[in-house]
């Protein structure tokens, strides 16, 4: 028997069979717009809700930005930081700014990757995380992609050694087919790709799941919708896109 951590995300857990099996490290795929920090802040959210502390990496926003942001769809961590069951990860500010000096997670150099693995490794370990995401893994390796594998494998290692399942955001350009620096897609456990494509003059969301280790999925694409309390997938239904046209 699988053993699975429920995302709570609606419709997700629908379409993997249950939930993502433990330890899995995901990565989580997408354009600009097409909601993949929206989605691992629910997936920490909804772990919080479950008894599951969680850690989150930020690499492209202001940890306070993104506290706001998530209370908007009502999703307040910051009781559950003070508890001790969740926890930022600071990799965006270097510590500069005076609101920088209140996080206990700090990356002082974001280029230095093994600096980021010790003070990830430390979170994990302090809140006794279950769930992980880092936002995102791409700028890890945007200026050195050959490296892009190895530095998957690495955080794999070290999530997946600690007893979390995580979830690695990656950005595509709009165009572009595949998930974000080279091999990393043979790194990851599964492959979850968040689509937004111009349909008839209108903007349509979509969800794929390309691969799950450890579970049968479904091999269709879905729609979704971003709502005031985060994102809905349409476990029900399957669309095709055939050129501007969906089916």
């Amino acid at each position: 028997m699988v053993e699975r951590i429920v995302t709570g995300i609606a419709g997700l857990d629908e379409i993997l069979g249950g939930g993502m099996p433990k330890r899995n490290v995901v990565l989580l795929s997408g354009g600009p717009g097409t909601g993949k920090s929206i989605f691992g802040q629910q997936y920490l959210y909804n772990g919080l809700l479950r008894g599951e502390p969680g850690i989150l990496v930020v690499l492209e926003e202001h940890p306070v930005q993104v506290r706001i942001s998530m209370s908007q769809f009502g999703w307040d961590v910051k009781s559950y930081e003070e508890r001790g069951l969740f926890a930022m990860v600071d990799a965006f500010t270097a510590g500069i700014g005076e609101a920088a000096k209140r996080e206990k997670y700090v990356v002082r150099d974001p280029g230095d990757f093994q600096l980021l693995v010790d003070t990830l490794r430390d979170a994990v370990k302090d809140v006794n995380a279950e769930r992980a995401v880092i936002d995102s893994v791409t700028t890890l390796y945007i200026t050195k992609p050959a490296l892009a594998r190895s530095m998957v494998l690495q955080l794999k290692k070290v999530l997946s050694g600690m007893g979390c399942t995580s979830i690695l955001i990656s950005q595509v350009s709009v165009t572009e087919k595949g998930f974000g620096g080279p091999g990393v897609e043979h790194a990851a456990d599964g492959i979850i790709r968040l689509d937004l494509d111009e349909v008839g003059g209108e903007l349509k969301r979509s969800i794929i799941v390309w691969k799950m280790r450890g579970t049968s999925h479904s091999m269709r694409r879905h729609p979704f919708i971003i709502t005031n309390k985060g994102i809905e997938i349409k476990a029900g239904e399957t669309i095709k896109i055939i050129g501007e046209r969906y089916e």
